[in-house]
């Protein structure tokens, strides 16, 4: 069940260890890509959030591709090294095979955030201006940066922003947080 945080305006499902069985049961179950659509649809139609965000691992497995099924946008966090692209182009291709399935027509490439961005080197310049040739309209302008503060952070148990709210990395999510909230219309009253 969802709870408050330290955060305003911000809930939290918080994953378990249980979670890992779940690919298994999935795969056993009917209606198997669609469950998470479907347990979210009253949540979505309650309007009582402005944005719901699933965080999945990298992985293409049965939780990941739920969440393809469930999501209206799809945000992708792409490192800023080479071997990031081949697994872009993954990604890219099972959202075309879940839209010509059937199981979500309207899921939309709503971004992509380049992180772990080094500027002092030549590969992560090239990197970003790759996925910026080819797809110029949705990555985002704010470059995370590679970051030992942002490292941190999730071992001391916080958020960037609890944790060393000026640092670099803090300002980065911040700044690109305005930008999705520009980009998706999630502006507040």
């Amino acid at each position: 069940m969802s709870g408050p945080t330290p955060c305003e305006h911000l809930a939290l499902i918080p994953s378990e260890e249980d979670l890992a069985a779940a690919e298994v049961e999935l795969a056993q179950s009917e209606n198997y890509l669609a469950r998470l659509a479907t347990i979210m649809a009253p949540l979505k139609a309650s309007n009582g959030y402005r944005a719901i965000i699933i965080d999945c691992p990298p992985s293409m497995g049965m939780l990941s591709m739920n969440s393809l099924a469930a999501a209206d946008q799809l945000l992708i966090a792409l490192q800023s090294e080479y071997m990031a692209l081949e697994g872009l182009g993954q990604i890219l291709r099972n959202v075309d095979r879940i839209r010509d399935a059937g199981l979500n027509t309207d899921l939309n490439l709503g971004g992509i955030i380049m992180t772990m961005y080094d500027g002092r080197t030549n590969l992560a310049k090239q990197v970003v201006e790759e996925v910026r040739e080819h797809l110029p309209d949705k990555v985002f302008n704010t470059l995370i940066p590679r970051s030992v503060r942002l490292s941190e952070a999730p071992s001391f148990g916080k958020p960037i922003f609890a944790y060393d709210n000026n640092s670099s990395g803090a300002q980065a999510y911040r700044k690109l947080g305005a930008e999705v909230i520009a980009r998706f219309g999630l502006a507040g009253p």
